[in-house]
């Protein structure tokens, strides 16, 4: 079983290395990942009575605090109240380090003002001045000194309690520096009594000018500032979880009776029958029943254009109803809705550990002891082999403590997973664990599976061609007739085209299947056939120049179907399963970053090489069965790691053995079980970028472990005076700024993943063109660059005619534009005007770019959409 621990006490990456060592101890203990960020503690145990008390038993011996979270339920509330924990205790560390720092700095200022200011020549009251006056002067700095040691006298407790238990941590270096300084003040303290009863004044004024206590005041208020600073970048570093739980709705409007009450989100059961107004956010994932509406699904997909639902759609909840009204029946309530599966996954991810953060544990278990070693032998040093005063030898050793900093190497890189999965599901890209997010950034080779990945999984027209002589008309009205009673997803496909031209069926009598051939049937008394070429030469139908073109569209992989009335040939119709419109896109984009592309296809030779054609794979395996695609991705691996797209149940194996599994969000749940990755969007344009945010993700890392490591192998020897021959010595009030500024630079590093988004070579534009509002049946994933025959793409991925050359562009300002339904209008508008053959319509921006064949008067694209009801800038 896998149990949640809360951690206390943990202040760097010592510590988290000896939690992990004490939990791992424990018998029946398999894995332990430990989180520094969260101060959490995820622990795979065998589930045997008294497991959890051993855990909490041992980290407690290694001197820190363990304390088991209570097993979910599926309620709202728990499940909310579990992934508020790491928002919560980040906002709360933050608040109890700024007390801590405000206390600290009102004390701090005036003793540094005291200690320091006759050196820069700053006035002080004449009681703290003269040689008669040094009591005085040395005890208010003493005085000063002892708020600043209470308020942070967690640092003292923690590092001295570790190191007491044989494993010291960064509280320990900090506690042992400033101990020995403020020691050494009062050794001073005493040398300044024992100096004034013997009437030495003069020893005791020096005496006085070597008291420390300013050292220690600046070493604790540095190092909180710096922890100030680091806790507020933490907490942004949560900001990911944050945002995703506040899209939850607090309410919905429950139906009981035809009576409308509104209740608490935690009051939602399954199956109840609740009530979503234009505005509102969709309170639960379930079934639409009633009404419409256009629904807003970014939050959950990323993708801005809204979606039409109609009574028996999906729809998921914090999802937002822009327009209409619709009553829906709760499918699923609470830790089973979509949004509570993706929080629990960036927070289940941001709990693993990436495999090179096992590198910064092994040397932060045992870096902490290799510096206080270090500290020793430099006061050893400079005491015995320098001959150096007590005062220099202890400067030197307290500067070494105070400057070396394992925070830096232990966040380096839980820092970077956290804000880089977090960013990531912000951008629909859902990445299940660390190592997952590690080892994409290496992919040599991407698999897809064709079926729902490359394809859209289901038949459509491409292709018409009508008869010599019959118009389309009369051969779609004739289509949609006789295919209209058949259940072949051919058939279906036919059907949903037609209806689209405008086609509406006849009388249809004596309907028959012909197996292996097609199907027949009385068409408003007439005779009429349909399907394939064998068909039509068994009835003497003469389809001349058709078999030409049902040839050429055989080549290229789709499936050609012939109609025929009366004995004559109407036309013939090509249906494919055809190519999602990024699916181009997204392979060249992975062929720029250095990634090959395999195609994996049960299709026929022939059509598996017209699917490779059109979006430029490299390789295609064809007829490949569901058990083959696992021995694919073996065969593959053995090239380098190999990263497998698919979205079906058989894809389940071979995405559970490549090296990253991604699945696609619209695909099975087994498919998304067995998947490292899950693109929310169904957009194959989110691989490459998963591989971006990976690259992204472990460039930070990298240059986080530089960081941290050159900053430790160049300070350290530099504090402990090796550079003392050319004048250059660093106090331990500058090292201990150093040692802050270390941490805080990791952290702001990491949080530049904060703005990251995909870059792709072909321009965003090329990917996701402007678009109206989508049915939820036929929903488009983007843009592209591949032509689905009908048309072309320009470089800003918008389809012009085919045949219509733009020979100029002209931008309007419109305002008034409020919601997809406004960009139709005005884009109908505009392309209404004789010469506009296109019009391009962006929201965001509030313009639209007519394009045109001829030069077309200002004035008249104005008058238009004045005419449509808005105006221009």
């Amino acid at each position: 079983m896998k149990r949640t621990f809360d951690i206390t006490g943990m202040t760097c990456a010592a510590c988290s290395a000896r939690v992990e060592k004490a939990a791992r101890g424990v018998d029946g203990v398999r894995d332990v990942a430990v989180n520094l960020l969260k101060n959490t503690m995820e622990v795979d145990l065998d589930d045997v009575p008294g497991a959890v008390d051993a855990v909490e038993r041992a980290v407690e011996k290694a001197g820190y605090g363990a304390f088991a979270r209570p097993e979910q339920k599926s309620s709202a509330s728990t499940g909310r109240s579990v992934q508020t924990r790491p928002v919560a205790d980040a906002a709360a560390e933050a608040k109890r380090v700024r007390t801590r720092l405000i206390v600290s700095a009102v004390f701090t200022v005036p003793l540094f003002y005291l200690s320091m200011g006759h050196m820069f020549g700053w006035p002080l009251p004449g009681f703290f001045l003269g040689e008669a006056n040094v009591m005085p002067f040395a005890l208010t700095q003493f005085l000063l000194l002892l708020p600043v040691v209470f308020a942070n006298f967690k640092s003292f407790r923690v590092g001295f309690k570790t190191l007491a238990h044989g494993a010291p941590n960064m509280d320990s270096l900090i506690a042992l520096g400033s101990a020995a300084s403020t020691l050494y003040g009062v050794y001073a303290l005493y040398k300044i009594g024992y100096a004034l009863g013997a009437g030495d004044v003069h020893a005791a004024h020096t005496a006085a000018m070597d008291l420390y206590f300013e050292s220690a005041a600046m070493i604790l208020t540095l190092i909180t500032l710096g922890k100030y600073f680091e806790a507020r970048a933490k907490g942004k570093t949560t900001d990911a979880i944050a945002k995703l739980m506040d899209l939850a709705p607090k309410e919905a409007t429950r139906l009981v009776e035809g009576r409308e009450e509104r209740i608490g989100i935690d009051e939602v059961r399954e199956g109840d029958i609740l009530a979503v107004r234009a505005g509102e956010s969709v309170p639960a994932d379930g079934t639409l029943i009633e009404g419409a509406g256009t629904v807003d699904e970014s939050v959950v997909t990323g993708e801005s254009v809204p979606v039409d639902k109609r009574p028996g759609d999906r729809v998921t909840g914090a999802t937002v109803n822009r327009t209409g009204w619709f009553a829906m029946r709760a499918d699923r309530v609470g830790d089973d809705t979509t949004l509570a599966g993706i929080i629990r996954l960036v927070d289940e991810a941001t709990s693993t550990k990436a495999p090179v953060e096992k590198l910064a544990d092994r040397i932060s278990g045992v870096f902490v002891p290799a510096v206080i070693a270090v500290a020793l032998v430099t006061f050893a040093a400079w005491t015995l082999g320098a001959g150096a005063s007590l005062e220099t030898a202890l400067s030197h050793a307290v500067s070494v403590l105070v400057i070396s900093c394992p925070c830096a190497l232990g966040l380096a890189t839980p820092t970077a997973i956290m804000v880089g999965t977090g960013r990531g599901a912000q951008s629909g890209i859902l990445v299940k664990s660390a190592e997952a997010l590690e080892t994409a950034h290496a992919v040599k080779t991407v698999v897809l599976d064709k079926t729902g990945t490359v394809t859209e999984g289901a038949p459509s027209v491409t292709d018409v061609a009508a008869a010599p002589g019959v118009g389309e008309e009369r051969l779609l009205e004739a289509a949609v007739s006789i295919e209209g009673k058949s259940e072949h997803p051919l058939a279906r496909a036919v059907v949903e085209h037609a209806r689209a031209r405008g086609a509406h069926p006849l009388i249809v009598e004596g309907f028959s299947q012909v197996p292996g051939e097609g199907v027949e049937a009385l068409v408003d008394d007439r005779p009429t056939i349909a399907g394939n070429l064998r068909m039509m030469e068994a009835r003497g139908v003469d389809v001349g120049d058709l078999a030409r073109r049902a040839r050429r569209f055989a080549d290229e992989g789709k499936t050609p179907l012939f109609f025929a009335q009366d004995g004559q040939a109407l036309g013939v119709m090509a249906v494919a399963d055809t190519v999602k419109p990024t699916s181009a896109a997204a392979l060249r984009e992975l062929s720029a970053m250095g990634v090959r592309t395999v195609m994996l296809t049960g299709d026929n030779e022939r059509t598996a090489a017209a699917i490779q054609r059109e979006v430029g794979a490299d390789e295609v395996v064809a007829g490949v069965l569901p058990e083959g695609k696992e021995r694919e991705i073996r065969r593959l691996a053995e090239k380098g790691a190999v990263a497998m797209v698919g979205d079906g149940i058989n894809d389940a194996p071979a995405l559970a053995r490549a090296d990253v599994g991604i699945a696609i969000g619209a695909g099975t749940d087994i498919a998304i079980e067995s998947a490292d990755v899950v693109l929310m969007r169904s957009d194959l344009m989110d691989v490459p970028a998963a591989v971006q945010l990976s690259r992204a993700t472990m460039r930070t890392i990298k240059q986080n472990l530089f960081w941290a490591l050159v900053y430790n192998a160049v300070c350290i020897p530099v504090a402990a005076g090796a550079l003392s021959s050319w004048g250059v010595n660093l106090n331990p009030m500058i090292a201990a700024a150093a040692m802050s500024l270390s941490s805080v630079c990791v952290v702001a590093n990491a949080l530049r993943l904060r703005g990251w988004r995909p870059r792709f070579a072909a321009g965003e534009g090329a990917i996701r063109p402007v678009e109206g509002p989508r049915s939820a049946e036929s929903a488009p994933r983007g843009g592209g660059e591949a032509s689905d025959g009908a048309g072309r793409e320009t470089e800003k991925g918008v389809k012009t005619p085919k045949g219509k050359e733009t020979t100029m562009e002209k931008t309007l300002h419109v305002e008034g534009m409020m919601c997809q339904h406004c960009v139709a209008h005005v884009k109908k508008a505009l392309e209404e005007v004789d010469g506009v053959e296109e019009a391009v319509v962006d929201l965001g921006a509030g313009t639209a770019t007519a394009k045109m064949s001829r030069d077309v008067p200002e004035e008249t694209l104005v008058a238009a959409i004045a005419e449509a009801g808005y105006a221009v800038k």
